[in-house]
């Protein structure tokens, strides 16, 4: 049993809850993203005092590597959210060549929460810088290195986030295995983590950009990529586009044709239009009973710890449109026609009883790239948790792959 001070700001008609990761304008949810809320989070703790950019940089980013069109546009973004505006700015003052203050009358209310709370510190991650680069619509991606030795990319796929995953039991035993012997290059897509979540173009050949864009911006030159779930079809054409690039594919959970586009029945039809309106109904709700049905279906054998801890990133990492957006995209994939022209060695893993994108759907895609491996594994998890025999394996099947491309 530990006690800890949970913190919740109010102002105005506003509610800021720290430990719920919640802002609340009348008792309803109002939407952000995760570093928008992490900026509101700084000025609040901070009120009436005047912060400087550099602070805001490293209590936010951790870093001073961010242009200063990163902040503004997540400061815009807040303001957006309170109903202020750089005009009026009743709730967030400016202060030219300065700073940022948050001069609306705040009330703190701090609870003693004397239950199980999992307090898990930020691990002794590896060393991890995080830039930003911006795709020609504008849209800004965040990436991350993380790790020393060759290069892996990892294709972006649904619900990261660079930071948070350092925390999340979801994503951290991934970072950490991957990162080991490894300069490890990942990124947030569009729409998702720390990269820009309102955004125009939505679609897969912008994420197999978004690609290409992150490659160039890291200046890298030959390398291996890792693709999980969706973006494993990023990897796929990526890798056809360039393949003077891509030395090698270890592609996990994937699938050459999304649930529409693979539907035969009116059954399959039924089940992915369900996927859609449970996001669509159900991803603002604070109430975890609809998250939960993704949930089970990615982690069915979690803990519910594992759980819990998913479906907080779930809300961290997207917002309930975006969901739906994702969703809609990765339903309609079929990379089927591009897939036989992948010309690098190639390693298709999958849990052998995956309830999110069952193991035929890997056979299919496995029998479509020329001379690649599959390699199913003992779980029906989507994505493997630390504690589960399959993971071990998965990391000494993917180590013995990527040292063979080198060797």
């Amino acid at each position: 049993m530990r006690s800890v001070r949970a913190v919740t700001y109010r102002f105005e008609d506003f509610e800021v809850d720290l430990a719920g990761y919640e802002l609340r304008r009348g008792g309803q949810p109002v939407h952000v993203e995760p570093q928008v809320f992490e900026v509101l989070s700084f000025l609040l703790a901070n009120h009436g005092r005047l912060v400087s950019k550099d602070e805001l940089l490293d209590g936010v980013w951790r870093t001073r590597f961010v242009s200063e069109s990163a902040l503004t546009s997540r400061l815009k973004t807040l303001r957006r959210a309170l109903g202020d505006d750089g005009d009026a700015q009743r709730v967030i003052r400016t202060v030219r060549g300065r700073g940022y203050q948050f001069v609306a009358a705040v009330v703190a209310d701090e609870a003693d929460l004397r239950e199980p709370v999992e307090l898990t510190a930020e691990p002794d991650k590896i060393d991890q810088q995080i830039r930003f680069c911006t795709a020609p619509d504008g849209t800004l991606l965040a990436y991350a290195t993380a790790g020393e030795g060759p290069p892996l990319v990892k294709a972006a796929n649904w619900m990261t986030h660079l930071d948070y995953d350092w925390q999340s039991p979801t994503w951290r035993h991934w970072l950490v295995g991957l990162a080991r012997e490894h300069t490890l290059v990942r990124y947030d897509e569009r729409g998702c983590g720390l990269s820009d979540w309102a955004v125009d173009r939505f679609s897969f050949d912008a994420w197999v950009d978004d690609l290409e864009l992150v490659v160039g911006a890291a200046g890298l030159d030959r390398f291996p990529v890792l693709g999980l779930s969706q973006g494993a079809a990023v990897a796929i054409a990526y890798a056809v586009r360039h393949p003077e690039k891509v030395t090698g594919l270890v592609l996990w959970g994937a699938y050459g044709r999304g649930r529409l586009a693979r539907a035969a029945t009116e059954q399959d039809h039924r089940e992915a239009a369900l996927d859609l309106e449970l996001a669509r109904a159900g991803w603002g709700r604070h109430d975890d009973t609809f998250l939960q049905v993704f949930t089970s279906q990615f982690l069915p054998d979690g803990t519910h710890e594992q759980w819990a801890a998913f479906n907080e990133l779930q809300r961290r990492t997207v917002s309930p449109d975006n969901a739906v957006r994702f969703l809609r995209t990765f339903a309609n994939i079929d990379v089927t026609d591009v897939a036989p022209r992948v010309s690098c060695p190639t390693l298709v893993l999958h849990a052998r009883n995956d309830l999110r994108v069952p193991l035929s759907v890997a056979r299919e895609l496995a029998a479509l790239i020329p001379g690649s491996r599959l390699v199913p594994l003992d779980s029906r998890n989507h994505i493997l948790v630390e504690d589960e025999p399959a993971w071990p394996t998965f990391l000494a099947e993917v180590g013995a792959f990527l040292a063979s491309l080198s060797s």
